[in-house]
C-alpha cells in the first residue's frame, strides 16, 4: 500500500476498498488541526457524489466513500481510474480550494467546573504528582484556552488539546467503574469532560454541572470539533444550583 503525497506535506492513503486517509502530519498542534477542520467541513458543506462521510480526527481525516457510485459519477473524466484514484483527484481539487492556513471563527464555550472534594477527587494526586498546591492546579487548568480536537469514544466526549505540561498526570493504574457524567478529569497531557457515566481511569479533577450529551438535539453534542473551551471555577453551592437548574 503506497501512501501519496502533495504539496502541504499531506499524504492520502488508502483505507480498505471504500475510503481514503487524508494525513496532515503526525503530531497534534493546532495548525494540523485547523487543516483538518477546514478538510472535514468543506466536504460536509460541499459533498462529492458517493462520499458516504468524512470523519476527522486529531491529525487525519477519513473519507468514506461508495466506489460504484464513484466510478458511476465521474468514469466519462476519469480515463479508467479506480474509485481510490477518483477521489484522491477530488481531494487534490478541494486542496486547491481551501485557503490552508487561514484562521476560522473559532466558537468559545465556557465551562463551569466545581473543582476538588467529592467532585474532583483525585485533584491532590494531580497536585503532588507535579509538585504543584491544589490551588495552582485550579488556577493552571482554568487559565487555559482549549481546542476540541474531535468527539471520542463516549456520545459526545471532547478530547480536548492544549493543557499545560505542568498539570499532565498519567492514567489511574486501576479505572474506575464509573464515572459521574460531567467528570473533568486529565490522563497524560490530555484533558477532557465526562459526557455520560461510563468506566473510565483519567485523574478526575472537577465537575461540571452543564449536560454535554444532548441526545434530544442535532448534533447530540454540546461541543463540536474546532470548539474552544474555557473552564471557569465555581463553588459546589453555584455547582448545585446550576445543577438544579439543568435538570
Amino acid at each position: 500500500m503506497h501512501a501519496s503525497k502533495h504539496n502541504h506535506n499531506v499524504c492520502l492513503e488508502p483505507f480498505g476498498d471504500s475510503a481514503i486517509i487524508v494525513r496532515f502530519g503526525n503530531r497534534i498542534d493546532s495548525d494540523i488541526h485547523q487543516k483538518v477542520q477546514m478538510l472535514a467541513n468543506y466536504l460536509e458543506m460541499h459533498p462529492f457524489s458517493g462520499l458516504i462521510e468524512c470523519v476527522p480526527a486529531y491529525t487525519n481525516v477519513t473519507v468514506y466513500y461508495q466506489p460504484f457510485v464513484i466510478y458511476e459519477s465521474f468514469k466519462q473524466k476519469s480515463d479508467n481510474l479506480s474509485p481510490f484514484q477518483i477521489v484522491k483527484s477530488l481531494l487534490k481539487e478541494v486542496f486547491e480550494q481551501l485557503e490552508v492556513g487561514k484562521s476560522t471563527n473559532n466558537r468559545v464555550t465556557k465551562i463551569p467546573v466545581c473543582y476538588g472534594g467529592e467532585y474532583g477527587p483525585d485533584l491532590e494526586e494531580v497536585a503532588k504528582h507535579n509538585q504543584l498546591s491544589i490551588e495552582q492546579v485550579i488556577d493552571i487548568h482554568s487559565g487555559g484556552e482549549y481546542c476540541v480536537y474531535m468527539i471520542g469514544f463516549a456520545p459526545g466526549f471532547p478530547f480536548l488539546g492544549g493543557m499545560s505540561e505542568k498539570i499532565a498526570t498519567p492514567r489511574r493504574s486501576t479505572p474506575r467503574q464509573l464515572i459521574p457524567s460531567g467528570s473533568v478529569g486529565i490522563a497524560g497531557v490530555q484533558t477532557g469532560v465526562y459526557p455520560i457515566a461510563t468506566p473510565g481511569g483519567w485523574q478526575l479533577i472537577g465537575q461540571t454541572p452543564l449536560e454535554l450529551f444532548l441526545p434530544e438535539k442535532n448534533p447530540p453534542s454540546l461541543l463540536q470539533a474546532g470548539d474552544i473551551v474555557k473552564f471557569v471555577p465555581i463553588s459546589k453551592r453555584e455547582f448545585l444550583q446550576q445543577k438544579e437548574e439543568n435538570i
